[in-house]
């Protein structure tokens, strides 16, 4: 007994030392389990984090904030794009005054300055000053320097002048475009925000999604590795390519400045758009403005955009829309006639009279365009129905957004249309049909416009071609048809009419050899207190070539020095449309 005990308590006197071998190996081994556990979230699953840690600042800023998406427009024959919108390196220069200590440094770093930023006397004066308070570990200098000015600095190694790289938004086309790009702003507390155009309707798809970490830190201000923490990298917005064709774009839009000019108007505004798919090719509106210096405007008035935000009583150019309802309706047809006496008396409280008091006798509804005869569309008006027409003047897209992907556009209003019960054609239903008491942007009569040259087919007006994601996947935007708006023989019978008005009527300007154009013009009076003023705005909308179109345009000037649409807004347009023919190619069809 007592020798087997020996041995038993020998064996765990031998026993005892391998149990605390095997706890401390395993605890060992849970150790270094964890060890390379963290050593793999750390080198695999956080390495960029941590690569961009080790980098720097810089790079811990780029995980975190995200880079706004680019913008494109393109050459739409060749398909080649030309950058609109895009982020560009600078620098923000400021001085860790701490480092300057004494007066002769400070006028020296202040001269050196002084002559890379050209600096007058005044100005070095008071960076001499801020640089000799020798207490401010930040004072800025200058926030938005170049590549080539911060190289010289660099060069020069001034003591205590040191460099924060950001990325801010240049537009290297400056003002081509302003109104469709728009511009990147700030916001109260100093946070980067699109503002009006494609950077304020896309920003939140531009700007992308902020990361976040969350982490501790040691007393001494490192991060502790093994500490919690949680990371979650940024997404970078998304690139646009836009519809709108850059040669097109720069020169619709200086002819249109130089008209503007010329003709002394207060502002201008045009649209080219493809009357099949909805893509917009041109699009602008004067006076404009450089996005690059955007807050050098004499007035915030300058970013709206003409063709989207300014609706206005267009006139006669509103003038197919009800002949339009009322063939198609066939209440009418291009051969009914009527009898012009130069009035029609009944209807509102002051008769209803032509421009300049014209009287036409016996005229077909051919000639009621031809000649833009108001007392004529009431007449069209009336044969229709107050009922039927306003239902037109809907589904032509008026009274309502157009739905076009750019911020601050209006709808217009139609309101009038509405204003008594019944289908007997009112003074507002009467006026309406040759444009007035009823407004609309030059974009609203653009898409109209479109719908007839389409054959009777509205489509959506779009800008953004393609969205192209941070992660590779690329999204086309694809036409969209509204609604049928009229029978394909009406929208032919209204396209023969509407030439006419080009061989024969007031848009003679608008002729180009070898094509057939179709468009109307408007010359309509500015509502003011108490009525009518003597100021008009001019509007000429038209597309070619009218056999088989390949663009839709509306020009538009308000308050220019000339009488009538024909001597402003049609010539423009003809030239433009000359242009624009010759640019796609397109052989002559007559």
């Amino acid at each position: 007994m007592y020798r087997y005990r020996a041995k038993n308590n020998a064996r765990l006197r031998v026993e005892r030392p391998d149990a605390r071998l095997r706890a401390a190996a395993i605890a060992v081994t849970c150790f270094a389990v964890l060890v390379v556990a963290r050593l793999f979230i750390l080198m695999i699953l956080e390495r960029d984090f941590y690569t961009a840690l080790a980098a720097g600042s810089h790079d811990v800023y780029a995980q975190l904030f995200p880079s706004r998406g680019e913008v494109f427009m393109q050459d739409s024959r060749s398909k080649e794009e030309y950058p609109l919108a895009i982020n560009r390196d600078y620098f923000l220069v400021y001085a860790d005054t701490r480092e300057i200590m004494d007066d002769e440094t400070a006028e020296d770093v202040a001269e050196q300055l002084s002559a890379v930023f050209s600096y007058d006397d005044e100005k070095k004066f008071a960076l001499f000053g801020r640089l000799n308070t020798r207490d401010d570990p930040y004072e800025p200098i200058e926030t938005k320097v170049d590549q080539d000015a911060a190289d010289r600095l660099k060069a020069l190694k001034l003591p205590g002048v040191y460099f924060l790289r950001k990325a801010r938004r240049f537009y290297p086309e400056e003002s081509v475009a302003a109104h469709v790009i728009g511009f990147v702003g700030k916001t109260e507390d100093g946070k980067d925000v699109g503002r009006y155009g494609v950077e304020g309707y896309w920003e939140k798809e531009l700007a992308g999604k902020g990361g976040f970490f969350e982490g501790a830190k040691s007393a001494a201000g490192f991060w502790i590795p093994l500490a919690g923490r949680s990371f979650e990298p940024a997404e970078d917005g998304a690139d646009l390519l836009l519809t709108i064709d850059r040669t097109l774009q720069f020169t619709a839009c200086e002819r249109l400045r130089q008209a503007k000019e010329e003709f002394g108007a207060a502002s201008a505004a045009l649209v080219i758009m493809d009357p099949k798919t909805g893509a917009i090719h041109a699009m602008c509106g004067m006076p404009d403005f450089n996005p690059n210096t955007y807050n050098q405007v004499d007035s915030i008035e300058t970013y709206n955009n003409a063709a989207i935000f300014i609706a206005y009583e267009p006139g006669s150019v509103f003038k197919p829309v009800a002949m339009a309802a009322a063939l198609n309706e066939e209440a009418v047809t291009p051969e009914t006639t009527f009898e012009d006496t130069g009035s029609r008396d009944g209807i509102c409280s002051k008769a209803i009279r032509n421009a300049d008091q014209k009287k036409y006798g016996v005229q077909s509804m051919i000639g009621v365009l031809e000649n833009s005869i108001n007392t004529g569309m009431v007449f069209v008006a009336e044969q229709l129905g107050k009922e039927k027409f306003r239902e037109y003047v809907e589904r032509f897209g008026f009274g309502v957004k157009e739905g076009i992907a750019l911020d601050s556009e209006s709808s217009g209003t139609i309101s009038s249309l509405s204003e008594n019960e019944g289908d007997r054609v009112d003074c507002y239903a009467a006026t309406a049909s040759f444009g007035q008491g009823i407004t609309a942007t030059p974009l609203q009569l653009a898409a109209a416009y479109s719908a007839i040259a389409n054959g009777g087919t509205l489509v959506t007006p779009r800008i953004v071609e393609e969205i192209r994601s941070a992660d590779g996947r690329r999204e086309r935007v694809r036409p969209v048809e509204v609604r049928k708006v009229l029978e394909k023989k009406t929208a032919a019978e209204l396209t023969g009419m509407l030439i006419n008005v080009v061989e024969k009527g007031h848009a003679q300007r608008a002729k180009i050899d070898g094509y057939y154009i179709a468009g109307k013009t408007g010359t309509a009076q500015i509502p003011g207190p108490g009525g009518y003023t003597e100021e008009t705005n001019h509007t000429f909308a038209g597309f070619a070539p009218a056999d088989d179109p390949r663009f839709v345009m509306v020009v538009k000037f308000e308050k220019p020095a000339r009488k009538f649409a024909e001597s402003t807004a049609v010539p423009v347009f003809g030239d433009i449309a000359r242009f624009a023919l010759q640019y796609y190619g397109i052989a002559p069809g007559r």
